[in-house]
């Protein structure tokens, strides 16, 4: 199996596990929490399918990559996504991250800027800060993700069943958008990840990106369902597209956050439109 090392913890080298399938230009997706680039299957064919090489990764933690008890923090993250696309010779990237993905995607492009990058997609996104503070009073109260952690701890087993719940808003969409034998595997993919991911990954949620927002200087569109109950709309995409010069909002109406399952279709048309798009001079 495709591994990329990008550091070590004590006598163990931590190795991302990617695939890496088709040819041409490349479009690089980046999974949300707690899942590895598989999450991506339905996109990854589409892509494929249209003539474009389609590369997804498992985060450290998570799906098939090394397990590590460091690292989860967005500039982390960000570094060993800059580590595959420099071991990769990726260039003229489309960079697409769903969920916790679109952080790196954020930072990377904070903090690395766009010389491979063509352009970006953020799909159920984090950014701008989802935190609530003095400055950021659009933002999500600390109490809940204290209350997410104490879950974790007392049994990370039901919590991913209670985060798939509001994942798919299974009270509406249960047997329609998805299926039972769905949400089963996605609870299987999740409790691969590690102990300490599962944990760790929350209070890297709270990063606040407002300082990396100015220098995203590529096309970025953003993808979100206004019935998001993980990333709720109002805090995340609906500020979003205020804060990024040139950026375009899809609105999927009544569409929980796990969108690039249960609006597939919708996800894949937009993204390959946008793949399409001319990129204006000097964008």
């Amino acid at each position: 199996m495709p591994y990329i090392s990008v550091g070590v913890e004590n006598s163990a080298s931590i190795d991302i596990y990617y695939e890496d399938h088709g040819a041409g230009q490349p479009v690089l997706l980046i999974p949300g929490y707690p899942f590895g680039g598989t999450a991506w299957e339905k996109q990854v064919q589409a892509l494929v399918d249209a003539g474009y090489r389609a590369i997804t990764y498992d985060r450290r933690g998570f799906g098939k990559s090394s397990q590590p008890t460091m690292g989860y923090d967005y500039d982390t993250f960000a570094a060993d996504l800059d580590q595959i696309m420099n071991t990769l010779d990726l260039r003229n990237v489309t960079l697409v991250g769903h969920s916790m993905g679109t952080g790196e995607v954020t930072r990377y492009l904070g903090a690395y800027g766009s010389a491979r990058v063509n352009r970006a997609v953020v799909v159920s996104p984090i950014p701008p800060f989802l935190l609530k503070t003095a400055d950021n009073p659009e933002g999500v109260d600390q109490s809940l993700f204290d209350g997410f952690m104490d879950q974790i701890r007392k049994d990370r087993y039901v919590w991913y069943t209670q985060f798939l719940q509001n994942f798919f808003n299974l009270d509406v969409n249960a047997g329609k958008l998805v299926s039972d034998d769905a949400v089963r595997a996605n609870w299987s993919m999740a409790i691969s990840s590690s102990p300490t991911a599962t944990l760790a990954a929350v209070p890297a949620w709270l990063t606040d990106f407002r300082d990396d927002l100015p220098r995203i200087d590529v096309p970025l569109l953003i993808i979100q369902g206004d019935a998001d109950r993980v990333l709720p709309f109002p805090s995340t995409g609906k500020r979003l597209v205020g804060m990024v010069n040139g950026s375009k909002l899809v609105v999927l109406k009544d569409a929980p956050h796990g969108i690039p399952w249960t609006h597939a279709e919708d996800v894949t048309r937009e993204l390959l439109n946008f793949i399409k798009e001319r990129v204006p001079v000097g964008a």
